[in-house]
């Protein structure tokens, strides 16, 4: 074998000593994985052997390492790169390395039938791309390089950047000997991306590292304004059980990027950066099949290495074909304690609006001045604890970003530069705030907070947080099934490692509200609407022929999330209970809402949707479920319908339901219902008969009990969950509903601050307690020695003087 240039088709993962990380896994992919129908463009690579002979060249090893000497002695780190990598930006390549760098390019174009094929050429250190390190980045690319000067030029331009300022930096953290790490230059066909698109692709949520998705960011144009964080791309998000299935739609969220830059072919070779068209700005990169079909080939090549990976894809323009162009273990989740939850929290009361908002990157909270720079400084110019705020990162920056306490960015997505690093590094980010360089002040103190989902935010000021951290392996087993409330699809993935048995209430509310923006009959009856109100609908539904479609699909989306983050186990998703004044909140809400005394217990829950006021609303959120459940296989949610008052809007909702498809038992759906109103419990049985389960609203069911508005501050005193009225109410339907084999649950705050409230729950044999995240490892000790307290006491009756209720007939916990 050719001991200084070898063709891809003859490498593989065993070669990393040999060519590096990034080529032995082109290797790998090409010699492999093509039979799983990936496509990877050809080319070749530089052995370690042939960088030894550079290096062996005249007296370039010791120079190089007197430089580094000088660095260990105290000289700048900007001095030492810069003087290394002059040494071999000013001499020639080897003569037999030249000449079989030249013979590899002939070949490729024989092969290609192109007399000077466009190239990438990209640098692959020995030490890159393992599972226990990254080195993304750290070295350089260049793209379209045609002819074989250009290309020479190119790969001494390679060598030199294993001596870049941030590979050096990075090389001095690792603990990796600068001279016992070789340099392989991969040569690769060009996939014409500057003619549709291109992006990455990681095979878990890079952010929470959920392990069941595969996430896809694209922009139009090369793949280098992804990766390095100069646009906000284009997301989807594909559920994995899905995808084995060829009938259902794996796709289960789908978020447009502003992507307002595009990296194309320059005129003279190489790239230039350029607007993208408003016309392209707002349209999808890649279409659903397209997205299948990374995803496919994602969770391939995830398959056969046996590690959650990090791909690069690329779309040629001319041919519409995808290609597979990169692939790399990914080394940040993958390496997270996986029963180790850490948990920030902010204590301000109130907490202050922020002053910019983005995309959280971490699950943690930072605070600091902030710092602004356009360009990387020195490090004795940044100091320790800074918050970084910038308009976009490269790998130049990394020195500095390793000194920040937080680091905020104009511009850039989950995938960017800016977040993968700040990962690696464990700094929180908050990325693609749009103006954070104009609105944060410099030396300004702030806190950046990465600890409410998704969203990333700034606040002025130096907030008070507290952090904690909870080993999973620890909590107790217990026989009361704990469950979570989840609102926020957006952080639902964040909260997958806790040991819940599913969700106890999903609301449909927040996502509504904080995802579709606008009242459903808005979207169906525009006419209705004010001009401003119609302005403001027709540019949040733009690209949609049909506006109910949008409803549906960011409706469908948010729950599909939820449902993902806990599959197989149950996730019960409440119907939307708005009261009157809440709806007519919403964007064009105002005309469909009538004035109420007490919308409290007024038009609300099941009353509404059989109701000609807003029964074509409900019927969109039935084929938002349906879509959920039916098309993209997400079985395991189930349906609850709240303030439902009698047996005979019970049945009206189910005859709705049914004639939108969403038939009770048809494709394993169950329907519960909340128990939140007296007639609720009396009627215990013949509700049973009507629906699978119950689920307690303590708040609702405290009111209506005592008669008192929960929402008065006069009343305050009265309204108490623990009144024995309420507490017999409970063991009461937990009795007649284990008698009919209907599970009860509860879901509510008052377990997550009250131990005495959660044992008399215990007691009264409910199957399932749901409380908010951050409360579920209290509450599961809480389950925990009330559970225990009750066995070491076998005559202990039921709550408040009721007999215990036996559980359902099969015994089960989760709903």
């Amino acid at each position: 074998m050719e001991s200084r240039v070898v063709p891809f088709t003859v490498l593989g993962r065993k070669d990393v000593g040999r060519v590096g990380g990034k080529n032995a896994s082109l290797g790998e992919l090409t010699t492999r994985l093509t039979a799983a129908g990936l496509r990877v463009p050809p080319g070749f690579a530089t052995t370690a052997e042939a960088y030894e002979e550079l290096l062996g060249a005249g007296d370039l090893r010791e120079r190089v390492a007197a430089q580094i000497d000088r660095l260990h002695e105290g000289a700048r780190l900007d001095e030492v790169g810069a003087a290394i990598r002059s040494l071999f930006l000013t001499r020639p390549l080897p003569a037999p390395l030249r000449d079989a760098v030249l013979t590899a390019y002939e070949k490729l174009a024989e092969r290609t039938g192109i007399p000077k094929p466009e190239v990438a050429v990209r640098s692959s250190a020995t030490a890159e791309d393992l599972p226990e390190a990254s080195f993304a980045g750290q070295q350089e690319t260049y793209l379209n390089v045609r002819g074989g000067e250009q290309l020479l030029d190119a790969c001494r331009r390679c060598y030199a950047s294993l001596f870049t300022d941030r590979a050096i930096d990075y090389r001095e953290r690792m603990g990796y000997d600068h001279l016992a790490v070789a340099l392989s230059v991969g040569v690769q066909l060009m996939v014409r991306s500057d003619l549709a698109g291109a992006g990455v692709a990681f095979t878990l949520d890079p952010e929470s590292g959920f392990p069941e998705v595969v996430v896809v960011s694209a922009a139009w144009g090369l793949g280098e304004t992804v990766v390095s964080g100069q646009v906000d791309p284009d997301e989807y998000t594909v559920f994995k059980p899905s995808l084995k299935d060829p009938a259902l739609d794996p796709v289960i969220d789908v978020r447009i990027g502003a992507k307002r830059l595009k990296t194309v072919y320059a005129d003279s070779g190489l790239t230039r950066t350029v607007d993208t068209p408003d016309g392209e700005r707002g349209r999808r990169v890649l279409d659903d099949d397209e997205v299948r079909t990374l995803a496919r080939w994602a969770v391939a090549v995830e398959e056969h290495y046996g590690c959650p990976m990090d791909l690069e894809w690329a779309k040629d323009g001319r041919t519409g074909e995808l290609w597979i162009v990169q692939a790399r273990p990914e080394t940040v989740q993958s390496r997270r304690r996986a029963t180790t939850l850490r948990r920030c929290r902010l204590t301000a009361t109130p907490v202050p609006p922020p002053l910019v908002e983005g995309i959280a990157v971490g699950e943690a909270i930072g605070r600091g001045p902030v710092v602004a720079l356009d360009t990387p400084v020195d490090l004795d110019r940044f100091p320790q604890g800074g918050v970084l705020v910038t308009t976009v990162t490269d790998p130049d920056w990394e020195p500095v970003m390793k000194r920040a306490s937080a680091i905020v960015t104009d511009h850039g997505g989950r995938t960017s530069h800016a977040a993968i690093v700040s990962r690696e590094l464990g700094v929180p980010a908050v990325v693609g705030t749009g103006d954070g360089t104009r609105l944060l002040r410099d030396g300004a103190p702030v806190t950046v907070s990465c600890a409410e989902g998704e969203h990333g935010r700034v606040f002025e000021g130096l907030l008070p947080y507290e952090e904690t951290e909870t080993d999973l392996a620890d909590l107790p087993a217990t026989r009361t099934h704990v469950m979570l409330n989840l609102a926020d699809p957006s952080a639902a993935f964040r909260w997958w490692r806790l040991p819940a048995d599913g969700v106890g209430l999903a609301r449909l509310e927040f996502i509504v509200a904080h995802q579709v923006k606008v009242h459903p009959m808005a979207l169906l009856h525009p006419e209705r609407l004010d001009p401003h109100d119609r302005r403001l609908v027709d540019r949040l539904t733009e690209g949609y022929p049909d506006p109910g479609r949008y409803f549906v699909d960011r409706l469908a989306q948010g729950i599909a999330r939820i449902a993902a983050s806990r599959w197989p186990a149950p996730v019960i998703v409440r119907t939307s209970d708005f009261k009157t004044n809440e709806y007519a909140k919403l964007l064009g809400g105002r005309p469909f809402e009538p004035d109420e005394a007490n919308p409290m217990i007024g038009w609300r829950g099941a009353s509404r949707y059989y109701s000609p006021g807003y029964r074509e609303g409900f019927a969109l959120e039935c084929r938002a479920l349906r879509r959920v459940r039916d098309e993209m296989g997400l079985t395991n949610v189930v349906v609850m319908i709240p303030f439902c008052r009698t047996l005979g809007e019970a049945d009206r909702v189910l005859g709705v339901m049914a004639e939108e498809g969403l038939v009770r038992g048809e494709n394993g759906l169950r329907v519960y219902v909340m128990a939140e109103i007296p007639a609720n419990i009396i009627l215990a049985e013949e509700f049973a008969e009507r629906f699978d389960g119950f689920s307690i609203g303590s708040n609702d069911l405290t009111q209506l009990t005592l008669g008192v508005d929960r929402d008065s501050e006069a009343l305050a005193h009265v309204f108490d969950e623990r009144d024995p009225a309420v507490v017999r109410s409970i063991a009461l339907l937990a009795a007649r509903a284990h008698a009919v084999d209907r599970p009860v649950g509860l879901c509510g705050q008052r377990p997550s601050d009250d131990p005495g409230f959660t044992a008399l729950l215990v007691r009264a044999r409910l199957d399932s307690i749901s409380v908010a995240p951050d409360s579920f490892a209290t509450v599961k000790q809480h389950v925990a020695r009330a559970e225990a307290a009750e066995e070491g006491d076998a005559g202990e009756s039921g709550a408040a003087g009721e007999p215990d209720g036996a559980r359902g007939g099969d015994g089960r916990g989760a709903p």
